[in-house]
Protein backbone atom coordinates (compact mmCIF):
# COMPACT_ATOMS: atom_id res chain seq x y z
CA UNK A 1 0.00 0.00 0.00
CA UNK A 2 1.28 3.45 -0.93
CA UNK A 3 0.63 6.14 1.69
CA UNK A 4 0.77 9.86 1.02
CA UNK A 5 1.84 11.99 3.98
CA UNK A 6 1.25 15.75 3.93
CA UNK A 7 2.60 18.50 6.18
CA UNK A 8 0.34 21.44 5.25
CA UNK A 9 1.66 24.97 5.12
CA UNK A 10 0.54 28.19 3.51
CA UNK A 11 3.95 28.97 1.96
CA UNK A 12 5.49 25.49 1.84
CA UNK A 13 3.70 22.16 1.96
CA UNK A 14 5.72 19.00 2.33
CA UNK A 15 4.56 15.73 0.79
CA UNK A 16 5.97 12.23 0.86
CA UNK A 17 4.99 8.78 -0.35
CA UNK A 18 5.94 5.67 1.59
CA UNK A 19 5.21 1.98 1.23
CA UNK A 20 5.84 -1.19 3.19
CA UNK A 21 7.43 -3.40 0.56
CA UNK A 22 8.70 -6.95 1.17
CA UNK A 23 9.01 -6.33 4.90
CA UNK A 24 10.82 -3.03 4.43
CA UNK A 25 9.79 0.62 4.60
CA UNK A 26 10.56 2.41 1.35
CA UNK A 27 10.24 5.99 0.14
CA UNK A 28 8.65 6.33 -3.29
CA UNK A 29 8.94 10.10 -3.69
CA UNK A 30 8.93 13.29 -1.64
CA UNK A 31 9.01 16.99 -2.18
CA UNK A 32 7.99 20.44 -1.13
CA UNK A 33 5.38 22.59 -2.85
CA UNK A 34 6.64 26.17 -2.62
CA UNK A 35 3.68 28.51 -2.82
CA UNK A 36 3.84 32.18 -3.82
CA UNK A 37 1.50 35.12 -4.29
CA UNK A 38 -1.68 36.05 -2.47
CA UNK A 39 -3.32 33.56 -0.13
CA UNK A 40 -5.90 32.67 -2.78
CA UNK A 41 -3.17 32.12 -5.40
CA UNK A 42 -1.16 29.95 -2.99
CA UNK A 43 -4.21 27.82 -2.23
CA UNK A 44 -4.89 27.27 -5.95
CA UNK A 45 -1.21 26.37 -6.44
CA UNK A 46 -1.39 23.97 -3.48
CA UNK A 47 -4.44 22.18 -4.90
CA UNK A 48 -2.86 21.86 -8.34
CA UNK A 49 0.45 20.63 -6.98
CA UNK A 50 -1.10 18.07 -4.68
CA UNK A 51 -3.53 16.91 -7.39
CA UNK A 52 -0.52 16.32 -9.64
CA UNK A 53 1.23 14.23 -6.95
CA UNK A 54 -1.96 12.21 -6.39
CA UNK A 55 -2.46 11.63 -10.11
CA UNK A 56 1.17 10.59 -10.71
CA UNK A 57 1.49 8.18 -7.78
CA UNK A 58 -2.05 6.89 -7.03
CA UNK A 59 -1.67 6.35 -3.26
CA UNK A 60 -4.19 4.06 -1.55
CA UNK A 61 -4.16 6.05 1.71
CA UNK A 62 -3.39 9.57 2.91
CA UNK A 63 -2.27 10.95 6.25
CA UNK A 64 -2.27 14.65 7.12
CA UNK A 65 -0.69 16.40 10.05
CA UNK A 66 -3.23 18.22 12.19
CA UNK A 67 -2.57 21.80 13.23
CA UNK A 68 -0.68 22.28 16.45
CA UNK A 69 -3.30 22.52 19.20
CA UNK A 70 -1.76 25.43 21.08
CA UNK A 71 -1.53 27.99 18.25
CA UNK A 72 -0.61 31.32 19.85
CA UNK A 73 -1.19 33.39 16.73
CA UNK A 74 -4.81 33.25 15.61
CA UNK A 75 -4.16 34.65 12.11
CA UNK A 76 -1.46 32.05 11.43
CA UNK A 77 -3.76 29.30 12.65
CA UNK A 78 -6.53 30.47 10.33
CA UNK A 79 -4.24 30.62 7.30
CA UNK A 80 -2.91 27.14 8.11
CA UNK A 81 -6.50 25.89 8.38
CA UNK A 82 -7.16 27.18 4.84
CA UNK A 83 -4.14 25.23 3.54
CA UNK A 84 -5.18 22.09 5.42
CA UNK A 85 -8.69 22.41 3.98
CA UNK A 86 -7.26 22.47 0.46
CA UNK A 87 -5.20 19.36 1.25
CA UNK A 88 -8.34 17.58 2.49
CA UNK A 89 -10.20 18.68 -0.65
CA UNK A 90 -7.46 17.41 -3.00
CA UNK A 91 -7.41 14.07 -1.19
CA UNK A 92 -11.21 13.78 -1.28
CA UNK A 93 -11.22 14.54 -5.01
CA UNK A 94 -8.79 11.64 -5.44
CA UNK A 95 -11.11 9.34 -3.47
CA UNK A 96 -9.03 9.32 -0.28
CA UNK A 97 -10.18 9.97 3.27
CA UNK A 98 -7.07 11.42 4.97
CA UNK A 99 -6.14 10.10 8.41
CA UNK A 100 -5.25 12.91 10.83
CA UNK A 101 -2.21 12.71 13.11
CA UNK A 102 -1.08 15.26 15.67
CA UNK A 103 2.54 16.45 15.57
CA UNK A 104 3.16 14.79 18.96
CA UNK A 105 1.81 11.44 17.71
CA UNK A 106 3.98 11.59 14.59
CA UNK A 107 7.08 12.40 16.67
CA UNK A 108 6.29 9.66 19.18
CA UNK A 109 5.84 6.98 16.51
CA UNK A 110 8.78 8.00 14.30
CA UNK A 111 11.27 9.22 16.92
CA UNK A 112 10.12 7.62 20.16
CA UNK A 113 9.42 10.99 21.79
CA UNK A 114 6.55 13.43 21.32
CA UNK A 115 9.01 16.28 21.95
CA UNK A 116 11.49 15.46 19.17
CA UNK A 117 13.20 18.37 17.42
CA UNK A 118 13.19 18.96 13.64
CA UNK A 119 16.69 17.53 13.12
CA UNK A 120 15.79 14.42 15.12
CA UNK A 121 12.73 13.89 12.88
CA UNK A 122 14.86 14.26 9.75
CA UNK A 123 17.42 11.77 11.06
CA UNK A 124 14.76 9.25 12.10
CA UNK A 125 13.11 9.47 8.68
CA UNK A 126 16.52 9.06 7.03
CA UNK A 127 17.23 5.95 9.11
CA UNK A 128 13.81 4.32 8.80
CA UNK A 129 13.78 4.78 5.02
CA UNK A 130 17.52 4.11 4.57
CA UNK A 131 18.07 7.38 2.73
CA UNK A 132 21.59 8.45 1.81
CA UNK A 133 20.96 12.10 2.65
CA UNK A 134 18.82 14.00 5.11
CA UNK A 135 15.57 14.98 3.42
CA UNK A 136 14.53 18.68 3.42
CA UNK A 137 12.68 19.60 6.61
CA UNK A 138 9.16 19.95 5.14
CA UNK A 139 9.50 16.78 3.06
CA UNK A 140 10.86 14.94 6.12
CA UNK A 141 7.85 16.05 8.16
CA UNK A 142 5.50 14.74 5.45
CA UNK A 143 7.40 11.46 5.21
CA UNK A 144 7.16 11.17 9.01
CA UNK A 145 3.37 11.59 8.78
CA UNK A 146 3.20 8.84 6.12
CA UNK A 147 5.47 6.59 8.22
CA UNK A 148 3.28 7.20 11.25
CA UNK A 149 0.27 5.95 9.31
CA UNK A 150 2.07 2.91 7.86
CA UNK A 151 3.39 1.91 11.28
CA UNK A 152 0.08 2.61 13.05
CA UNK A 153 -1.84 0.55 10.47
CA UNK A 154 0.65 -2.31 10.79
CA UNK A 155 0.20 -2.29 14.55
CA UNK A 156 -3.61 -2.23 14.20
CA UNK A 157 -3.48 -5.26 11.90
CA UNK A 158 -1.18 -7.16 14.27
CA UNK A 159 -3.37 -6.43 17.27
CA UNK A 160 -6.49 -7.30 15.26
CA UNK A 161 -5.05 -10.71 14.32
CA UNK A 162 -4.32 -11.53 17.97
CA UNK A 163 -7.77 -10.57 19.26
Amino acid sequence: MIVLGVDPGSHQTGWGLVTWDAGRLRMIAAGVLRLEGSLAARLVELRRGLADVLQRHHPQAAAVEEPFGQQRFVRSALVLAHARGVVLLACAEAGLEPHPYTPAMVKRVVCGSGNAEKLQIRRSVQGLLRLRELPPADAADALAVALCHVLAEGTRRLVGKRA
